[in-house]
């Protein structure tokens, strides 16, 4: 009985539900006894908004991790992070497997998609090395940071914040417990250095990675694939252009970047720039940045991290496709072209869409939340509003203003932001994908632009 009710969903239906029974268990586990600290009170909304924010590996919190929850509450946090960041590949192949079912072909297309696998054939092998990188990954952090944390909080405590920093930052969590947060490290280029390197390579896609790995191994044998190249060059533009915007915007400010070494105003230019690619640490305060520099960091939120990454926003390959698009439709072209290959028309179709639902997704939700929570800043609120959409967890310091109607509000951004509106979209549709039998005719006198 239970594989016959598995079967009747698409993995679209399973990884949406999967993530909601995810929200529900940790839900349910941070209202145990023991979660939170003496005189901590979380509501039962403030509590579902937590456990999200946590299996949707976003960081916005109403409480400081470390200050309002117990050891056990922390390690339930960075637990249900951990599902979280590998939820989106594990979840999709493991419930098709007990499914116990042929998958038809566009089923296991999305599956492909869902996994970052190079073919259906591959998805298993490829989920078991994604795990043992994952876990290598996340150890060689831990390692490089409990070289400075065990040294400042001794032996237990200090592996205990090494580990869980190094989780939190490959999969682009962003929750911080260490005592007197992130700020302290703004000039340590081992903390933020790490750091960094985790919240880029958590948020390079598994895919991107692998495929760098092995073409570096045997690059006869093994080719970097354009999309690895597509990612990886707008990943170093946006790093490269994020860093020098914020040097420049942010270079004299006593707030901010001014009280620095110089040598400390690159490293925290380069962390600030790093961060809103769905890392959500911080090492400044962002309340404090300029009016520039915080419409900056809304738009490297709202792009994002790479596909198949524990990141989200629109995608750094969606982005690159539509400056693509645009600069083909100035200069007369109607193919797009990236390092020698042609774009096929429906990634352009598909870039243009993912773009436009998640942009009506920010528009509603800050909407509604400038109705629930009309006393609040209209700039807090956007910053918020993305941050949640795109999975982020940097805040202006405006989580813990918002009342339960807005935080119901982000709490539903969070989710879709983290399995994707289009997959949701899909998920929500019950009948599988046809082509139509009819042919209409086509409309050449509709006016665009």
């Amino acid at each position: 009985m239970r594989r016959s009710v598995i079967s009747r969903f698409t993995p679209p239906q399973l990884i949406a539900l999967a993530y909601v029974l995810g929200i529900a268990l940790g839900t349910a586990l941070l209202s145990l006894p023991g979660m939170l600290t003496p005189g901590t009170q979380l509501s039962l909304v403030e509590r579902l908004f937590t456990a999200t924010s946590a299996i949707c590996i976003t960081g916005l919190v109403v409480v400081d991790t470390g200050e309002g929850f117990t050891r056990l509450g922390q390690v339930v946090i960075i637990l249900l992070a951990q599902v979280g960041g590998l939820g989106i590949i594990t979840f999709g192949t493991l419930f098709a497997l007990l499914a116990g079912r042929r998958v038809n072909f566009s089923e296991r297309q999305l599956l492909v998609q869902q996994i970052s696998a190079l073919n259906v054939g591959g998805a298993v092998s490829l989920l078991w090395t994604i795990m043992l990188y994952t876990l290598v990954a996340e150890v060689a952090g831990a390692a490089l940071l409990a070289l400075r944390f065990v040294p400042q909080f001794g032996w237990g405590e200090g592996l205990y914040q090494a580990v869980f920093h190094s989780v939190s930052a490959y999969n682009n969590a962003g929750f911080v417990v260490v005592p007197g947060g992130m700020a302290q490290y703004v000039q340590d280029p081992l903390v933020s250095g790490v750091i960094a390197v985790q919240i880029v390579l958590g948020g390079l896609g598994f895919l991107v990675q692998l495929n760098v790995l092995s073409h570096w191994r045997e690059p006869r044998r093994n080719r970097l694939l354009v999309y690895s190249k597509l990612t990886l060059a707008m990943t170093g533009a946006l790093l490269l252009g994020g860093t020098l915007l914020i040097l420049a915007l942010e270079w004299g400010s006593a707030a901010t970047l001014g009280p620095l070494s110089a040598p400390g105003k690159v490293l925290a230019a380069f962390f600030q720039s790093v961060t809103p690619r769905s890392g959500g640490f911080a090492t400044i305060n962002v309340e404090a940045l300029s009016s520039a520099s915080l419409f900056l960091t809304i738009a490297l939120m709202f792009i994002g991290a790479n596909s198949g990454s524990t990141g989200g926003g629109i995608k750094t390959s969606t982005f690159a496709i539509l400056v693509g698009s645009a600069w083909n439709l100035i200069r007369g072209r109607t193919e797009l072209i990236a390092f020698g290959r042609r774009v096929v028309p429906e990634n352009v179709v598909r870039a243009g869409t993912i773009t436009t639902i998640y942009t009506l997704l920010v528009f509603s939700a800050f909407f509604g939340l400038l109705v629930t929570n009309p006393r609040l800043d209209f700039t807090h609120l956007l910053f918020e509003t993305v941050s949640a959409a795109a999975t982020v967890g940097l805040s202006m310091n405006t989580t813990p203003k918002i009342n339960d109607a807005g935080l119901l509000i982000l709490t539903v951004l969070m989710y879709l932001g983290r399995i994707g509106p289009v997959t949701f979209a899909v998920a929500l549709n019950s009948r599988q994908t046809q082509a139509s039998p009819l042919k209409y005719p086509p409309e050449r006198d509709i006016l665009v632009g």
